[in-house]
């Protein structure tokens, strides 16, 4: 057996052991290494020694079976293993031999660590989300010295690299990349099984956010509907001196050009003076084109909008030395001015990584590499050209050999009708996998359209793309799925196969320009000789850059088949394609149906990606749900009743009932009082006489009670009932208490429950009228029951704890990372905000005078304690730390960075800043928004409840 070691494997003191071992496996001779299982989960471990152990995975690649050795655990100590992440492991429960090799063993677990490709000869692989092995160009881009700019198509695993070179970085390391999705998505790859440089700070930020923390722009940004909106208005006007031009061009012109300088918007004498190939509009047109562009700026500003590009350059001045390395991947997504602004914020000119694929740009910005060259010659960022260093990573590791011969074809095409686009870009993919894969032509009017929706409706794993949001209709009369996207949409998605609709159809005349003049003959070459179109006056390649691009990323999007599904099957461009409609059967695979979780988990992914309508039709189609039959409790419920339930004169105690439950479930003892003092509702009575009389909790056995009664279903090993329930009403509905089942799971400690919710597509970021998450309602918990902290929290940590907490104050946005201690003291105070001064919790450990004045160092120290130690470190459990922490971070510090996150009541006592907000996403709309901290956490009615002690 072939044995891989993980790059970062520390074997200093095993060497000699390792080596034995070592031998052992590749002989596969498991028994005299001892490897035996891990159960449950997916990891074996070997024997070093007496005391030292070797945790291993087993993966899979085209039918051959790798040993991946991942870590050195000393001393039996499992509970330190990074991969492990705090799993409990009993080794006298493991099994006393091994059954056999372990590609025999458990399949399942092997197919989970597939490899998508071997190095014929290297022995290390990176493991980021997934174990790789790098080809001789990755590796040799990881080795590189900054500053680097790496080329790569879809599918060349540049990002991997570009993260994995990022891991070796130290100081203040930023990732930025146009996408929130993206970024987000990289964060959770970069951080994959426990990876953390202590070296490094890294922030991942979307290009918006990262704007943000210089400050937060005011208002919306604007988007290209709404600029098509505002030149509607305009086109008559503008007829006359620019002609029919399109509103994409027009939005290209404005954002890539006028406004994309480095130094500032351009001025009239600056924007003629641009050469034939910087503008998209001839000479005598731009000074029309840039009257029109003085129009926009007016509209931004009478309508609250910003444009990224303008407040770029405003807030260049706000931009100061911060980071020791940078990386920007999708470069091709950003302008110049964008560039420049992020680039602004390296300590050291020249410590960055660019990343991008200039042909996969389908939105206006005017991308060009010389574009990007052009701000080390002239100096904007403040470091010389002749250091750069480029690479080009050829190899596609996604798609199979069909797809990728295709998407050849249409470079090909390309660069024989408009020339080299430039230096970095003239290059073929190629294909690493050894899947034929297929591509098909396929005429809109024939049965094999029926009979291919047939096949795609009811499966995750088919995707139809048409051109633009318009062309979405048509595609809907003859394909029933709900993954349904323009190509500005499919953009960052892959799916095994997918239907192209209509594309060249649809815009029939401009794919014939994209075609004018080529002959097949041009296209019969292997590689692509650098050479650039002769009259630099024609515009083609500018005004249908668009379509070419915008069809070579349709292509990309499939990993192994294709069908483009045509009325025009006699466009030229077919024939240059290679690609003739016929009579053969449908070669586009049979793929079974996908079940509800999967569709479930579709759903939720394109959700966190923005695309909120097909989210909204998986769940239209696959995830319809009836109403609960049940009034789930609501803060709206409890206003609507008060009148009926503060009336003595009302002889019905139901609904008292109801409201006296609500208080104890969230421990809002002022309302039981009320039940008391104005409704003579008798449970209250004892609780509120005794602490009149006693001043102190009498509760804790009634919240106990209600807890245990509303838990029960969700603590039972057997939870076919709930995600019954879950498949009848929905994963996200509200139960009787108003909390989801997966707020319900949290609470009771089901893991197994928390995973297949999760499994099922729960949404672990939604809040209940106090601002609570699940993660926040664990914290809650935590703060007032130990036991649950210790047992619960480290595993449900990983599970549904946000990466980072958004948070505003002084208009700058701060990303607070889970590996920062403000991250932890501000979750405890957001979480045990709302029964800070409640008199109706369970156990509480100090006398009630020390929770009136706010939250205090020894109050998060206990829960700190329970947290394992991968996520809190033995050298933070000091209270000279925390107090520090609590100190360094409130409204008054002196300290920088200052975010402001709480203030101090008196000493040693503190409370959330009133003056932050944090970001709220609603599930409603794609953008999220800023809001108050007190308005998200519901604090108007926790004041309600506590007689405002939290609010004075």
């Amino acid at each position: 057996m072939r044995v891989l070691t993980y790059k970062d494997l520390d074997l200093r003191k095993v060497k000699a052991a390792f080596a034995k071992v070592r031998a052992y496996l590749e002989a596969d001779d498991f028994r005299s290494a001892d490897v035996k299982k891990l159960a449950p989960g997916k990891f074996w471990r070997a024997k070093l020694g007496r005391s030292d152990r070797l945790l291993l995975q087993f993966a899979r690649c085209g039918g051959q079976t790798v040993c991946l050795v991942l870590e050195v655990i000393e001393n039996h100590a499992y509970e330190k293993s990074r991969f492990l992440r705090g799993i409990p492991v009993d080794e006298s429960k493991i099994e006393a031999e091994p059954v056999g090799a372990p590609e025999q063993e458990d399949h399942a677990v092997l197919e989970a660590a597939a490899l998508r490709w071997l190095h014929p000869t290297r022995s290390e692989f990176e493991l980021l989300d997934r174990p790789i092995v790098f080809d001789d160009a990755q590796e040799a881009v990881r080795r590189l010295v900054p500053p680097v700019v790496v080329v790569g198509s879809a599918g060349s695993g540049k990002t991997a690299v570009t993260l994995a070179k990022m891991r070796e970085a130290t100081g203040g390391v930023l990732y930025v990349t146009h996408s929130a999705y993206l970024a987000q998505s990289a964060r959770a790859i970069y951080e994959a099984h426990g990876f953390e440089n202590p070296h490094q700070e890294a922030s991942f930020l979307s290009y918006r956010e990262f704007v943000e923390t210089l400050r937060v722009p005011k208002g919306r940004e604007v988007t290209y509907p709404a600029f098509a909106g505002w030149f509607e208005r305009h086109r008559a006007a503008a007829r006359s001196s620019l002609g029919e031009v399109d509103a994409h061009a027009l939005y290209e012109e404005f954002r890539g050009v006028i406004g994309a300088s480095a130094a500032g918007p351009l001025d009239l004498p600056t924007y003629l003076a641009l050469g034939a190939r910087q503008s998209l509009f001839a000479e005598q047109a731009r000074t029309a084109a840039h009257a029109l562009f003085e129009r926009y700026r007016q509209w931004l500003r009478d309508t609250g909008l910003f444009d990224l590009n303008l407040v770029a350059q405003e807030w260049r001045a706000l931009a100061t030395p911060t980071y020791d390395f940078v990386v920007i991947d999708e470069v091709q997504d950003l302008t110049n001015v964008q560039l420049a602004l992020v680039l602004a914020t390296l300590k050291t000119p020249g410590q960055f990584l660019l990343c991008g694929d200039s042909n996969q740009i389908v939105h206006p910005n005017f991308f060009s590499w010389a574009a990007v060259r052009s701000l080390f010659w002239h100096g904007v960022v403040g470091m010389d050209s002749q250091r750069q260093e480029l690479s080009v990573l050829q190899a596609n590791f996604r798609n199979t050999r069909t797809v990728t011969e295709l998407a050849n074809a249409l470079l090909k095409i390309k660069q024989a009708r408009f020339g080299s686009i430039d230096k970095e870009s003239n290059f073929l993919v190629e294909c690493a996998s050894m899947e034929e894969g297929s591509a098909q032509l396929l005429d809109v009017r024939s049965a094999g359209v029926k009979e291919l929706n047939t096949r795609t409706r009811t499966s995750a794993q088919y995707a139809v793309v048409v051109l633009r949001d318009e062309d979405k209709p048509r595609a809907r009369e003859y394909f029933s799925t709900p993954l349904v996207f323009a190509v500005h949409e499919a953009k960052g998605l892959e799916y095994p196969h997918v239907i192209l609709f209509e594309l060249i159809s649809g815009q029939r005349a401009a794919y014939t320009e994209v075609c004018e003049g080529v002959r097949p003959e041009d296209l019969d070459v292997q590689t692509l000789a650098y050479n650039r179109a002769r009259d630099k006056a024609d515009k083609s390649l500018e005004i249908y850059k668009f379509y070419v691009n915008a069809l070579y990323v349709a292509i990309t999007r499939a990993v192994q088949s294709l069908v483009l599904v045509e009325s025009d099957l006699r466009h030229p461009l077919f024939a240059l394609l290679g690609l003739q409609a016929g009579t053969a059967p449908l070669s586009a695979p049979v793929a079974r149906a996908s079940t509800r979780e999967e569709w479930a988990q579709e759903a939720r992914k394109l959700a966190l990606q923005g695309k909120v309508e097909q989210a909204q039709a998986i769940q239209d189609t696959f995830l319809r749900s009836q109403e609960v039959p049940w009034k789930p409790w609501t803060q709206t419920l409890v206003q609507e009743l008060l009148p009926k339930v503060l009336n003595p004169a009302d002889p019905s105690n139901k609904v008292r009932q109801m409201v006296y439950d609500y208080a104890l479930w969230h421990g809002q003892h002022m309302w039981i009082r009320r039940l008391y003092k104005e409704a003579h509702f008798a449970p209250a009575q004892p609780i509120w006489q005794a602490w009149e009389a006693f001043g102190r909790n009498t509760s804790a056995p009634q919240v106990q009670t209600l807890r245990k009664r509303h838990l029960q279903p969700y603590t039972a090993h057997n939870f076919k009932d709930i995600l019954r329930q879950c498949d009848q009403y929905g994963v996200d509905h509200k139960t009787v208490v108003g909390a989801t089942p997966l707020a319900m799971a949290v609470l009771a400690g089901n893991l197994p429950l928390v995973d297949a919710l999760l499994e099922r597509g729960a949404n672990p970021a939604l809040r209940n009228e106090f601002g609570h998450t699940p993660w926040m309602e664990a914290l809650c918990q935590a703060m007032d029951d130990l036991q649950y902290a210790k047992q619960s929290l480290g595993l449900l940590f990983d599970r549904i704890a946000p990466p980072v907490l958004d948070v505003q104050t002084d208009e700058r946005y701060h990303p607070l990372h889970h590996a920062q201690a403000e991250y932890w003291v501000l979750s405890l105070m957001l979480a045990g905000f709302k029964t800070l001064c409640s008199d109706a919790m369970g156990r509480r450990d100090y006398p009630y005078y020390k929770y009136a004045q706010g939250f205090f160092a020894a109050l998060f120290a206990k829960v700190f304690d329970t947290l394992p130690l991968h996520i809190w470190q033995a050298r933070r459990r000091k209270g000279t730390y925390i107090n520090a922490v609590l100190a360094r971070a409130e409204r008054d510090s002196t300290y920088i960075p200052a975010r402001k996150l709480w203030v101090r009541t008196q000493v040693g006592h503190y409370l959330p800043n009133p003056e932050m907000q944090l970001r709220w996403h609603d599930g409603t709309t794609q953008e999220p928004v800023w809001k108050a901290v007190m308005e998200v956490l519901g604090a108007e009615w926790v004041s309600e409840g506590t007689k405002g002690r939290l609010l004075s």
